[in-house]
């Protein structure tokens, strides 16, 4: 086989860059060239609109797919949990890495406001609902950026707090030391961990991403999104979904919420590894079977 120079495509922010940066050096470390190629996405340009706006699925990748498809890059690296569920023709998961914290955090200014009113910044439909369906009487205001813009726009606006994934912060060192761990929150489905995607006939590509990807991972991200799918959030509906293996076993966690909080469809169940095969689809079926469908067409009404 033909060896090549891998043509890494990424978002120029500075997490999407270490991002792409770890996989780099991954890949480096097995014997492989590699070049970055730094690409900015409509979601990073247009910063004065609420994501559910924009009406663009995978807004955050779809310029990194035209890239792939026009054979600029041959590689894209993404949070996955801004990745669609269903990926473009002829592109194809090449690896998910091994998953980092999944949790969301609060980076506040004081504490004292949690049982007063209080205003807190987020640009996620999921966050906002969970935040408002815990504490009814805040407001939430709409946050956007990459995380070093929302991290200046918390100092520089009265807002008593942003919430943030753990993972992002972390990754670039940017976690302040005034945070709360948002344990009861349900994170967005995916988030933590990190995909590549590559070209489907890119035998070379998907060799080498092959030996990156992260078996226990890939398991419970895809319960995750298949969860998602079934429910048909995309990237608009208040969604959260957690799954994590203990031995030879897969819990997961998973709920709708309506988009002011009050109403919530949660399901949370257990299940051996070996059975896992569409489980999230089965789990979303019992969320729509218990008041979803009709929560689901609500918000759809209200967002389109």
């Amino acid at each position: 086989m033909t060896h090549k120079k891998i043509r890494i495509g990424t978002r120029d922010s500075e997490l999407a860059l270490w991002q792409a940066k770890t996989v780099q050096n991954k890949l480096e470390k097995l014997g492989h060239e590699t070049i970055l190629i730094p690409v900015k996405s409509t979601g990073d340009i247009i910063l004065d609109k609420p994501l559910y706006e924009l009406g663009i699925t995978g807004i955050f990748t779809k310029t990194l797919d035209v890239a792939m498809i026009n054979n600029d890059i041959d590689i894209a690296v993404h949070s996955m949990k801004d990745v669609p569920t269903a990926l473009p023709k002829g592109i194809v998961e090449a690896a998910i890495l091994e998953r980092a914290n999944s949790n969301d955090i609060l980076v506040h200014k004081g504490v004292d406001f949690l049982n007063t009113n209080g205003t807190i910044a987020t640009g996620s439909l999921r966050r906002k609902a969970q935040w408002l369906h815990k504490y009814p009487k805040h407001s939430v205001v709409d946050l956007r950026g990459n995380v070093n813009t929302r991290m200046q726009k918390l100092q520089d606006n009265d807002w008593n707090g942003a919430i943030f994934a753990a993972a992002g912060l972390e990754r670039i060192d940017l976690k302040p030391k005034e945070y709360i761990d948002l344990d009861w929150m349900i994170p967005a489905p995916a988030q933590g961990a990190m995909l590549v995607v590559a070209k489907e006939d890119d035998t070379y590509c998907l060799e080498a991403l092959e030996k990156l990807d992260h078996e226990h991972s890939k398991i419970c991200v895809h319960v995750e999104r298949e969860f998602l799918r079934k429910l048909e959030g995309g990237c608009t509906a208040p969604i959260g979904a957690l799954a994590t293996i203990e031995e030879d076993e897969l819990h997961f966690t998973g709920a709708l919420f309506s988009l002011d909080g009050k109403e919530k469809i949660e399901v949370a169940e257990t299940i051996k590894l070996e059975y896992v095969n569409e489980f999230g689809i089965r789990c979303a079926e019992r969320v729509l079977d218990n008041g979803g469908k009709e929560l689901m067409q609500k918000i759809k009404a209200v967002l389109q």
